[in-house]
């Protein structure tokens, strides 16, 4: 089974012009950077949708993140790889066929086990927001992994239309994997897509919602401290959780949000905890960006993981 797709281009892409591998059989890599453009559609006209040109969108706006990852970065307190020998590849995205539409997800999953599998940490951009449900799939030998979630949405219907896979699921499938311990939902506010019967699942599982508001008054260490120490954690973040000041370009952009540096305090704060095992970012709609901040914060994001977890000691052991 082919898991990925890459064109043949010289002209390609890459984020931050990392070296372009079709290959996961035998990747060598610290880093693996995967595009997800498709989720589970509600209906046919959602098969391609805007989110699915995201993973290029912010491929091409990551030439805007830096002047060179030899620099100098305040964000991040140094050069990206902090003079050590790094490893970061592109993989190009998950394949996918009109003829299976929702057949991409076993690849997808199959792509993140033979990335964990090369001891690389991955990092996907989507897409919708149903791409994390064969990613955490794909960690099921990682447990037990907390699921810390940035988003407006709580994420925990059933069923849309019958569908169980879609962007309205993820933290719904995600409670029923064995492998998942605690949840955190950070940024929720609004009505955060939650019916009675969401928002019962969810408190009844036991998930930490932290509103956006919750966090700007408590601060991002007093959310860091609720998460346990030593653990296994993986990180979504859904765009419209952030201010739309930061990324605007959403779907349903909701007033209020998470900023960019809580955001960047939380990836630091959780690869200090103990040991990020992955994440992503998803639901960006290009044609809505302005003057592409919204990929460029994605980009900024994927950054600041990778250089946090070069100075934490993730790689080269």
């Amino acid at each position: 089974m082919t898991a990925l797709t890459v064109p043949p281009r010289r002209d390609y892409q890459t984020f931050m012009d990392f070296p372009l591998t079709g290959s996961l059989d035998d990747l060598s890599a610290d880093v693996a950077i995967v595009g997800m453009p498709y989720g589970d559609p509600y209906a046919i006209d959602e098969l391609v949708n805007e989110q699915s040109r995201a993973p290029a969108a912010v491929r091409r706006a990551s030439m805007r993140l830096s002047l060179g990852i030899d620099h100098y970065d305040f964000d991040i307190g140094g050069p990206l790889f902090d003079g050590r020998d790094i490893r970061v590849v592109d993989v190009g995205d998950v394949a996918a066929s009109a003829a299976d539409h929702v057949g991409h997800y076993g690849r997808a999953e199959e792509a993140i086990r033979k990335i964990l599998a090369a001891g690389a940490l991955p990092i996907a951009i989507g897409g919708d927001h149903g791409i994390p449900i064969p990613i955490l799939r794909a960690l099921d030998d990682r447990g037990p992994v907390t699921l810390v979630q940035i988003d407006a949405h709580i994420d925990w219907r059933d069923e849309v239309k019958g569908v169980r896979g879609g962007y309205s699921s993820p933290i719904r499938r995600a409670s029923e994997m064995k492998h998942i311990g605690e949840i955190f939902q950070l940024g929720i506010r609004g009505q955060g897509s939650a019916r009675m019967e969401e928002y019962q699942a969810a408190i009844d599982y036991g998930a930490h919602i932290i509103t956006a508001d919750e966090w700007e008054d408590v601060g991002t260490k007093a959310i860091l401290d609720r998460i346990p120490d030593g653990g296994r954690y993986y990180l979504t973040v859904d765009a419209d959780g952030f201010d739309p000041a930061v990324m605007p370009a959403v779907g349903g952009p909701q007033p209020g949000g998470v900023r960019y540096r809580q955001a960047v305090d939380l990836i630091k704060g959780l690869v200090a905890k103990g040991r990020v095992v992955g994440m992503d970012i998803v639901e960006i709609m290009p044609a809505r960006d302005v003057n592409e901040i919204s990929s460029i914060t994605a980009g900024h994001l994927i950054f600041n993981l990778i250089g946090a977890a070069v100075r934490a000691g993730y790689f080269g052991k």
